[in-house]
């Protein structure tokens, strides 16, 4: 191993930000920019129509809605550090996006309202970082609006995602208003401009202006008055007797949570929680592999191995592009280097990769473990697939996950048939939607599944937009899917659902088996008459079926 290849994965910190819709989360995101030079200043993020377009939104339509559809790659450097934020949608309609990109980040901040605590997408997003053992950093967003009290969102935190809490910072008030931070690690009070302090609008376009002190600083007293005073003595040295010590051990395997107080609007808090976490943030970890040589395979590995996790398709809509991001797992990546498709066993040069912020993009002439990348996909590439320069071997595979809503797409111009499937195959590949067709030799019509509801309103959007295909979505008589196995492992008859009327059996996009079932009534009658079948709420390790 080169000290070079050391010192650069030491340097990379892969992450993502994770909430509920309206916790801050785009706010956020823009603010860590600003505070990382890759920006000079930030517009006022505000809600719907009347919002300036955030540098991580780059769909019309997310602009039209003041939400976060996709998931954006942005890149940016701190402190010496290459800082890789996955930015993921945080409506719970698009929570197949967020999963997978989380599959892709080594750690994530849970953004938490202050009002709100832990809601229902914040209960969803945690259990995914749970399963994979993240570390989990918390930030408590808006205190600089009413909200409650800060032991009892520890309390929530604790009882409700069952994780350890440890307050890194500390909220300070003078009367009701939110003055800044105690950083109980380094002993300093952070205290933010009075001004801005108390006033929510505040634009926070450039890095917040803040005197460091201590807790035994004198004119610490005269700042927050007699009340705000002692209360911060009181609550600090209540943490420091009550509390553990930091368990960073524990962080690592995702049992403690650090927690940050802070309002990301006015920037009040944000360098401080940036700091520490730049601090304690993993660099990447090896990663599970499937047919290798280990169980494992290291960053520092030589050999240069990725994944992909997103496929996104007209990103610049004069160039009708399609764009596959990869993140590294090991070795060096070069501009033009060859790499192995492990799925399609076929080598593919990587000519032009590319780095992301919103609609800006840099060639990219060399990558690490950790880095995440833009790189051409001529439709060769899948969701899942592995790449690398050495012996084949393949990462865990990305789940996908049954829908709860179905409808029918109906044109309204026969003649755009072609545009129709090819709108549709290019985005049920990217993930946008999932595509089911008839098995063959049966009629029917293309049938899409969405885990929510505004997938469906976009899905309809784009084809407009992108490939000027008008459509009408019929609901139908559908309430889930199940993909279909054999546990003896031979082909199964999926014509035998249809004719014994226990199921509606269709192919994805894949090629994988999977039957639609009206009801649990339906499904209970399938399993009476086929015995020998698994059914899976995931298509995680099914395979392309053969028809029996």
């Amino acid at each position: 191993m080169s000290t070079h290849l050391a010192a650069e994965i030491k340097r990379r910190k892969t992450f993502a930000i994770i909430s509920h819709p309206d916790a801050g989360k785009t706010t956020l995101t823009e603010k860590l920019l600003l505070y990382g030079g890759a920006i000079q200043l930030a517009g006022a993020v505000k809600a719907k129509r009347g919002r300036a377009s955030a540098v991580s939104d780059w769909m019309e339509m997310e602009r039209e809605r003041g939400i976060s559809i996709t998931s954006s790659v942005l890149q940016f450097p701190y402190r010496g550090l290459q800082m890789n934020l996955l930015d993921t949608p945080g409506h719970a309609d698009f929570s197949e996006d967020t999963y997978r990109t989380l599959h892709a980040a080594d750690g994530a901040v849970m953004l938490l309202d202050c009002a709100k605590g832990v809601e229902t997408q914040t209960k969803k997003l945690f259990r995914v970082c749970k399963q994979r053992r993240m570390p989990i950093f918390s930030f408590v967003n808006k205190m600089d609006r009413p909200g409650r009290e800060p032991f009892d969102l520890i309390g929530e935190v604790e009882h409700v995602l069952g994780i350890g809490v440890y307050p890194v910072t500390w909220p300070i008030y003078r009367g009701a208003t939110f003055r800044g931070v105690y950083h109980r690690q380094k002993r300093e009070v952070h205290l933010f401009d009075a001004k801005k302090a108390g006033s929510s609008a505040a634009s926070g376009a450039e890095v917040a202006d803040m005197i460091v002190t201590g807790l035994d600083d004198p004119n610490l007293r005269a700042e927050l008055d007699e009340q705000g005073y002692s209360q911060l003595r009181e609550e600090a040295d209540l943490l420091d007797t009550a509390g553990d010590a930091f368990d960073h051990e524990r962080f690592i395997a995702g049992d403690v949570s650090p927690m940050f107080f802070g309002s990301a609007i006015n920037n009040f808090g944000l360098q401080a929680f940036l700091d520490t976490f730049c601090e304690l943030m993993p660099a990447p970890l090896p990663r599970i592999i499937i047919g290798g040589k280990a169980p494992t395979i290291a960053p520092d590995d030589e050999t240069f191995s990725a994944f992909v996790f997103k496929i996104q398709a007209n990103m610049n809509k004069s160039h009708r592009d399609r764009v596959a991001f990869m993140r590294v797992c090991s070795g060096r990546f070069e501009r033009g280097m060859k790499v192995h498709v492990v799925r399609t066993h076929k080598d593919i040069r990587l000519a032009n990769p590319t780095s992301f912020m919103a609609q800006e993009r840099t060639i990219v002439e060399e990558g690490y473990a950790g880095d995440v990348m833009g790189v051409y996909d001529p439709g060769i590439f899948e969701i899942g697939d592995t790449l690398t320069s050495g012996p084949e071997f393949s990462f865990e595979e990305i789940p996908s996950f049954a829908p709860e809503h179905f409808v029918r797409a109906v044109m309204a111009d026969p003649m755009r048939r072609k545009q129709l499937k090819t709108g549709l195959d290019q985005l049920a590949q990217e993930g946008t939607i999932q595509l089911y067709r008839s098995v063959e030799g049966l009629a029917g019509d293309m049938i899409l599944g969405a885990v929510g509801k505004l997938q469906l309103e976009v899905v309809k959007f784009r084809l407009k937009a992108e490939y000027d295909v008008d459509v009408r979505l019929e609901s139908l008589s559908v309430e889930f899917a199940r993909w279909v196995s054999r546990t003896d492992g031979l082909p199964v008859d999926m014509r035998a659902f249809d004719r014994e009327r226990v199921g509606t059996p269709c192919l994805d996009v894949r090629g994988r088996a999977v039957v639609l079932f009206a009801g649990d009534w339906q499904f209970n009658s399938a399993t009476r008459t086929f015995t020998g079948i698994n059914y899976a709420e995931t298509a995680q390790g099914q395979k392309a079926t053969k028809q029996a």
